[in-house]
Parts: structure tokens; C-alpha cells; sequence
């Protein structure tokens, strides 16, 4: 703290050497406008003022610069013995140059610390004492010339205890400014802190809702074709081909609700995403086909479906694709009314593209982005309305694929998706 009281910045230095300057030409002024004043020196008082000028003025350059011509010690040395000199030069007691004196001790005390200024001040009391005795006029008693050195050094220390007076009250305000500053600090870190705790905590509470929300609506469509199929294989309303039918499906389905569940375990150990670990393996494009149809409820009647090339096995989570196929297979459904629902499933050059059709109303232009935000919803659905494209989009982004929703010619619209699969 003290160097930092004490060391003067370049600013201040620079105003420092323009009090010098000008303190340098005023005397070279008063000199010429008042012969008198060299006491009958005139050539040596302005041999030294010119002297004292070039000083001056190399000081200034320098600072000006950004370099330092001498030590701070040795400039103020210098001032002193420069004005100590003027001084025996023009009436010694009596000389008005004796007024600069207290300039070169606050310096000093500035520069050098409390301690230092009263020593220095101590010091150029003495000389200019000596000044005094020597270089007074005859007519000036001895005992005169030693009060006004005995009255200058006083003056001198005086101004030196002051500035260290002052030093040491800049000192407190100083540290008290910094310790305020380091606890207004440590409060704005508390409250950045505090604030971010409280969004992380809302982020997981949000977090957990949108979980709950994604499994309400992925456990909906299985759970209500299982009641169903349950409810029609218990009366015996089904016989033959439409019982194996059902059996196969609730069999699809007690597949799919258990990969949903193995997915619901991952969230509970790993980061807490609603979209679970990858489970990759062999699919069969035709198989997943017929499966996502019969999971979104699409009747035999309005439903198409095309496998490009008809045999074609690719290895994807299986999981994860049925629940994004199932989601887009059960809007387009229910936007086409009587319509068939097309699902075209494409795999070339280690993509796989999706493609839903439907005859629907479409969506109005510049929607097409907005469909996919949660809480919006393309038709009248409660309880989890809006999550569906929502759940899609999400999973399209965590399986690295782009999904792209297109009006359709003719009226309805295309839902476009592609997908990287892994090397095999």
C-alpha cells in the first residue's frame, strides 16, 4: 500500500516536471524584470538559470518520452541544491527563491515516505540556514540571518510532517476502499453464485418435468393399443388371423414398453436426459415398418408402406427410430382424416431416409420450425399436447440426424428425415 500511495503515476509525474518548468522560467522572469534581485551576480544567477532551464526542460522530454532521465532521489537532490544556490545568489535571508524550498520537501515526502520527507526537510533547512549567513546582504545582522534559517527549517519539517500527516490518511482510505471493494466483490460472486445454483436447480426441476412429459405421451399409444388388444382377446371378439394379429402385436408392444423402460433406467443413473442410452442393433426396414403403422394405429386400409431395397437391414437403435417413426406416423394420421398415411423407409449410401405423407391441412408458411418447440401442438390433444414433435426433434438431434417438415404437392404434408447409420 505504501508503494502504492507513494509511486506517482506518469500523469502526475508529468505534472510534476511542468511545475518545474514553469517554476525554472518564472525565476529566469522575475530576474529580468528585477535586476536587482542578483544582488550584483547577475551573470552567475543566469548562468545557473539557464542551466536550471536545460535541466528542466530535458526532464520534461523524457517524461514525456515515457523514459526516465535521472533518479527520482537525484532529481529532487538536484532541485534542492539548484534553489539552495538561487537562493544564496539573490539575498540569502531575504530572498524570495526560498519560497520554492517547500515544493522540493513535499516532493521529497511524496517521493521518498513521511520519514524520508523529515529528514530531507531537515536537511535543506540547514543549507538554506547556511545560505542565510553567507549569502545575505551586509546589512543584514548575523542574528537575523539565523532566525530566518531557524524559521525556514521549522516551516520546512512542518510542511514535511504534514504531507506524511496526509500520506498517512490517503493510506487508510486507501485500504478501506479496498477492503470495500473486496467485499462488494466477494457479495457480487456470492450473488453470481447463488444465481447460478438457482438456474441449475430450475434447469433439473425442468429437467424431470420434461421427462415425466415424455413418458407420459411415449407410454400412451402402447398402453392404449394394449388395452385394446386385451379388452378383445378377453371378450373372444377375435378369431383366426385377427387373433394372431393382436398376439404379435402385444408382443411388439411388450417389446417396445421394455426397451422404453430399460431407457427410463438410464436416466435414473446417467445425466438425466429422457431420450436414454443408444441400443444399436440389426433392423429389418420392411419389420419396423409394419411395426411403427401397427403402433400408431393406422388401419390396413389407410396405410401405405415402401422399403427401399424390400430386404434391406440396417444397424440403428431401433428404440429410439420407432418412437421418432410412431410420433410423426400418429400426426400424420391424425391430420388425414379417411387419407392414406404413407411411410417410405430408404437406405442408401449409409443413410437412412424417412419419409411421412399425409393429406392433412399442412402448415401455414414459416411454421414449419415452430410445430417443433415444446408446448405446440397441431391438434387437439390434452395432457401431454405439443411434446410429440417436440420428443421428435430431440431425438432426430441425439441420433446426429436433420428432420425437415415440407408441404406436400396436392395438399398435406412431408415430414423428411435422415439419418446417419453406423458403419457395420
Amino acid at each position: 500500500m505504501d508503494g502504492a500511495v507513494r509511486a506517482l503515476s506518469s500523469v502526475e509525474e508529468r505534472i510534476t516536471v511542468l511545475i518545474r518548468l514553469l517554476v525554472v522560467c518564472s525565476v529566469g522572469l522575475a530576474v529580468v524584470l528585477g535586476p536587482e534581485l542578483a544582488r550584483g551576480h547577475a551573470v552567475t544567477l543566469g548562468v545557473l538559470v539557464l542551466a536550471a532551464l536545460g535541466y528542466a526542460t530535458g526532464l520534461a522530454v523524457a517524461e514525456w518520452r515515457g523514459r526516465q532521465l535521472l533518479p527520482a532521489w537525484l532529481t529532487t537532490s538536484v532541485d534542492a541544491v539548484l534553489t539552495l544556490v538561487a537562493c544564496a545568489l539573490t539575498g540569502g535571508a531575504t530572498s524570495i527563491m526560498v519560497a520554492i524550498l517547500p515544493l522540493v520537501v513535499i516532493a521529497a515526502s511524496l517521493r521518498g515516505g513521511a520519514v524520508i520527507g523529515r529528514f530531507a526537510a531537515l536537511g535543506v533547512g540547514v543549507a538554506f540556514t547556511v545560505c542565510s549567513v553567507l549569502g545575505s546582504d551586509a546589512g543584514v545582522a548575523l542574528i537575523d540571518r539565523l532566525l530566518a534559517g531557524a524559521w525556514w527549517t521549522g516551516y520546512l519539517v512542518a510542511a514535511a510532517v504534514l504531507v506524511g500527516v496526509l500520506l498517512r490518511m490517503l493510506e487508510r482510505q486507501f485500504a478501506a476502499a479496498a477492503v470495500s471493494r473486496a467485499r462488494a466483490l466477494a457479495e457480487h460472486e456470492a450473488f453470481l453464485e447463488e444465481r447460478d445454483l438457482r438456474a441449475r436447480l430450475l434447469a433439473a426441476q425442468e429437467a424431470r418435468m420434461d421427462g415425466v412429459r415424455v413418458v407420459l405421451h411415449e407410454f400412451r399409444t402402447p398402453v392404449a393399443s394394449l388395452t385394446a388388444l386385451t379388452a378383445d382377446l378377453a371378450a373372444d371378439r377375435l378369431t383366426g388371423e385377427a387373433r394372431q394379429t393382436a398376439t404379435r402385436l402385444l408382443a411388439e408392444h411388450a417389446v417396445h414398453l421394455r426397451d422404453m423402460l430399460d431407457g427410463l433406467a438410464d436416466v435414473a443413473v446417467r445425466e438425466g436426459s429422457p431420450l436414454g442410452r443408444v441400443r444399436e442393433r440389426p433392423v429389418r426396414l420392411g419389420e419396423l415398418a409394419e411395426a411403427v403403422l401397427d403402433a400408431a394405429g393406422v388401419e390396413p386400409a389407410r396405410r401405405s408402406a415402401q422399403v427401399s431395397p424390400p430386404d434391406a437391414v440396417v444397424r440403428c437403435d431401433p428404440q429410439r427410430l420407432r418412437r421418432v417413426l410412431t410420433n410423426l406416423v400418429e400426426n400424420a394420421a391424425r391430420h388425414s382424416g379417411e387419407a392414406v398415411v404413407e411411410l417410405e423407409l430408404r437406405h442408401a449410401d449409409g443413410r437412412l431416409v424417412a419419409e411421412v405423407r399425409d393429406r392433412g391441412p399442412g402448415l401455414p408458411p414459416g411454421q414449419e420450425g415452430m410445430v417443433t418447440a415444446k408446448g405446440v401442438a397441431l391438434g387437439d390433444r390434452r395432457g401431454t399436447a405439443g411434446i410429440g414433435l417436440w420428443i421428435v426433434e430431440a431425438l432426430v438431434a441425439a441420433m446426429d440426424g436433420e428432420l425437415h417438415l415440407l408441404p406436400r404437392d396436392g395438399g398435406g404434408l412431408v415430414a423428411h428425415l435422415e439419418l446417419p447409420l453406423p458403419v457395420t
